[in-house]
């Protein structure tokens, strides 16, 4: 029988598609494609796609979700077979990753602001990258931006959900879910802060190549980028950071 994809995660995959060359825009450009990759977050596999068809020799592409993996293995068989020696998407947490092969490149895009335990996770990133090889970020909403709880708390105004406690925003939703949740990070939200992303990329152990924030050419941003060079609103008006992190 026919596998067939579903129209609205096929759409997710296009917009995704689309927005890819805006993605390395904002890093300078494409890095070295006669290289490998491993995509940590890959959801519906865009990113994975476009690597392929540009040159990659292998790409990866991991996430811990099964609708998300589950398209990306059917959508590369229906609609990309010709990479199929090129590209594989699998539905593991990177920390059972047991793939012995280490990349030339890691990548990740908007996924670092969903990840609890952020530098543990970037511990296992070093163990699967070569020696000079880079780590490619950019996430956003951050988690003091307007929208940052990424409408999860179901807050109304902007910055709505740092106006309310924790508790208020879990009880209040805990009332309408049939799975309960205990805490933020039950969101899928790490609440990490521009001050914390940067200690834990300067603990890491890895060589800071790259770091901004607000990289984006939308009108607002730019608005927001000088409203974030006042000290004490840089968390509220930090809305996405790009970084390029290289292992020694």
């Amino acid at each position: 029988m026919k596998t067939e994809l579903d129209r609205k995660e096929l759409e997710y995959f296009n917009h995704g598609f689309n927005e890819v060359k805006k993605f390395w825009k904002r890093f300078g450009g494409l890095p070295t494609l006669n290289a490998t990759f491993l995509d940590v977050g890959c959801g519906h596999g865009a990113l994975c796609i476009d690597l392929a068809q540009q040159g990659a020799k292998k790409v990866i592409g991991v996430d811990i979700d099964t609708k998300r993996i589950t398209f990306a293995q059917n959508n590369l068989k229906l609609n990309y077979p010709e990479l199929a020696n090129k590209v594989e998407f699998y539905k593991i947490d990177l920390r059972e990753f047991n793939n012995s092969e280490q990349f030339d490149y890691i990548i990740s895009k908007d996924s670092f602001e969903h990840i609890i335990d952020l530098p543990l996770m970037i511990e296992e990133m070093k163990k699967r990258l070569k020696t000079n090889g880079y780590i490619y970020a950019g996430f956003g909403p951050l988690y003091r931006d307007f929208y940052g709880d990424h409408k999860r708390t179901n807050s109304i105004i902007p910055w709505g959900h740092l106006m309310r406690s924790d508790e208020n925003i879990i009880k209040s939703l805990n009332k309408k879910r049939k799975e309960k949740i205990s805490s933020i990070y039950d969101l899928g939200l790490n609440k990490l802060s521009i001050a914390e992303y940067k200690e834990i990329f300067k603990k890491s152990g890895l060589q800071i190549i790259f770091f901004k924030l607000n990289n984006s050419n939308h009108p607002i941003l730019h608005i927001f980028s000088l409203l974030a060079k006042i000290p004490f609103l840089t968390e509220y008006f930090g809305h996405n950071i790009y970084c390029i992190l290289q292992k020694k």
